[in-house]
């Protein structure tokens, strides 16, 4: 089993090249599936839900290649078969494949997804969507099935912006001739950016990003070649690493734009940040000043960033608050970060976090992605050896966490 081995207490100054999106490269590698052509997609993070995806879409019928960045899918001969247990509850992402399937086919069945265990994530919105639009959903125990003999065109309106039922609804809606609205769905950068790259395959689509969309479906489409865009939240990892161990750090490729509350968090906490169009450059002098933060939907602070900054709240001068309004469970690596000497208190859906100076390494468990993360930036800031296990989890979402540190200064490397 593969170990991060962290040396706490060294300062970071350097540049790290931010990989591409994890959240915005796997539906869009799902909504490959539309088109009876190939997709190229370049800026691909190389992470395990990627492989997971390439994996489940050659199941599909798709011929598959990642070469470098660039993943090529020719999704010609794809069929609507049933996705194994074994493949698509590796990761939550494989419920996009759904929304494709059903609007190519008329046909998707699939079991209820994998991924990160945050409590109750349900996927009745995404089944409320397509039943909006004349399919029919029949469930039995773990696997989801969805048919139509004839979608038509619908007034979809979501109670709770969820993103992956949003990204299922616009996936499904472009095969369906006809007008399509979308009300009070998520306004994530991610989705944008699915409706960007539907849209260079030919799709007619408008609204993308806001909590109104319009798709125009049933339009033919295209080969296409399409670039994601930096991770947001592999982004704020770093600025979070950066307010527990100090210093300089360039961040290429950083989606400034789309990170507004994460920036203003982190200059609440101490740190001067100076953006431009190609990233950003932070500086960091001394102990991050504790802050409240509470999270929510997009544009509001993210949740998947929580974690990281638990971590950093655990070396902060002073005490802060946290609110979870997203995941019930997000609060999970509390317990790990308890282990190398955190002061946390859990509330319901909030924690209170004392600063301690210093923490003191540990031997802890990653227990899902962001979680571990947070863990690793937890162990820049500890005094002594911190080795964080359950890499698997980490390598969902981070290309090579330790290597991105380790080239800013961070003692930090991944012991098979």
């Amino acid at each position: 089993m593969s170990v991060i081995r962290i040396q706490g207490r060294h300062g970071l100054n350097g540049e790290i090249h931010i990989q591409g999106s994890k959240n915005g490269v796997l539906p869009i590698m799902a909504g490959a599936l539309l088109h009876r052509g190939t997709t190229v997609i370049t800026n691909v993070p190389i992470i395990q839900d990627v492989i997971c995806m390439m994996g489940i879409l050659e199941y599909l019928g798709c011929r598959c290649a990642l070469e470098g960045h660039t993943a090529v899918i020719d999704a010609i001969h794809a069929e609507a078969v049933p996705v194994p247990c074994a493949m698509s509850g590796q990761m939550r992402s494989s419920v996009m494949l759904l929304g494709p399937l059903l609007g190519r086919f008329g046909l998707a069945v699939s079991r209820h997804p994998g991924g990160c265990c945050l409590g109750n994530r349900p996927v009745n919105l995404h089944l409320d969507a397509f039943r909006a639009l004349g399919a029919q959903v029949r469930t039995e125990g773990e696997q989801i099935g969805v048919f139509a003999n004839h979608l038509h065109p619908a007034t979809i309106r979501f109670p709770y912006p969820s993103v992956g039922a949003t990204e299922n609804a616009i996936l499904a809606s472009v095969s369906v001739p006809g007008a399509t609205r979308i009300i009070g769905g998520a306004r994530e950068p991610e989705i944008e950016m699915l409706c960007d790259f539907l849209c260079s395959m030919g799709a007619k689509i408008t609204g993308g990003g806001t909590a109104c969309i319009l798709i125009e479906g049933g339009v033919p489409l295209h080969d296409t070649t399409f670039a994601i865009d930096g991770d947001r939240i592999v982004a704020g990892t770093y600025l979070g690493a950066l307010l527990c161990s100090g210093g300089r750090v360039r961040l290429c490729g950083a989606p400034v734009f789309h990170m507004e509350e994460s920036l203003r968090l982190a200059e609440r906490m101490g740190m001067e940040i100076a953006v431009s169009p190609e990233g950003l450059v932070a500086r960091m002098q001394g102990r991050a000043r504790a802050c409240d933060f509470s999270t929510g939907p997009y544009p509001e602070f993210p949740t998947d960033l929580q974690p990281v900054m638990m971590a950093v709240l655990a070396s902060a001068s002073g005490e802060g608050r946290i609110q979870e309004t997203v995941f019930e469970k997000r609060f999970s690596c509390a317990e790990e970060l308890r282990k190398l000497g955190a002061s946390i208190i859990i509330e319901n859906r909030f924690a209170r976090v004392r600063g301690q100076r210093p923490l003191h390494g540990a031997r802890v468990q990653a227990k899902d992605l962001r979680g571990g993360a947070a863990l690793v930036v937890a162990g820049l800031t500890a005094e002594g050896e911190t080795l964080v296990e359950g890499y698997e989890h980490i390598s969902r979402g981070y290309e090579d966490i330790s290597r991105d540190l380790a080239q800013v200064g961070a003692e930090i490397a991944l012991r098979e």
